[in-house]
């Protein structure tokens, strides 16, 4: 049984810490060169079809700012 994941960030609470992005095992995400309000670069998902909907990003965000979708396909 195959996942397919997807991602939604707060990304006016996300500081950029970059603390997701190094534990994300598909290298699905990485941080904008956009900046939000307060001047932080935003975690974004760069390749669509990489995500497995693991939930690592969102584990081990200190803002907790990320929220996880996963489907059966």
């Amino acid at each position: 049984m195959a996942l397919k994941g997807a991602i939604v960030v707060d990304t006016e609470k996300c500081k950029g810490c970059g603390v997701c992005v190094a534990n994300c095992p598909t290298n699905t995400i990485a941080l904008s060169k956009e900046v939000n309000s307060k001047g932080y670069n935003y975690l974004y998902m760069a390749n669509l079809d990489n995500c497995t909907g693991c939930t690592n990003c969102a584990t081990v965000c200190p803002d907790a700012v990320i929220t996880v979708y996963r489907v059966k396909i």
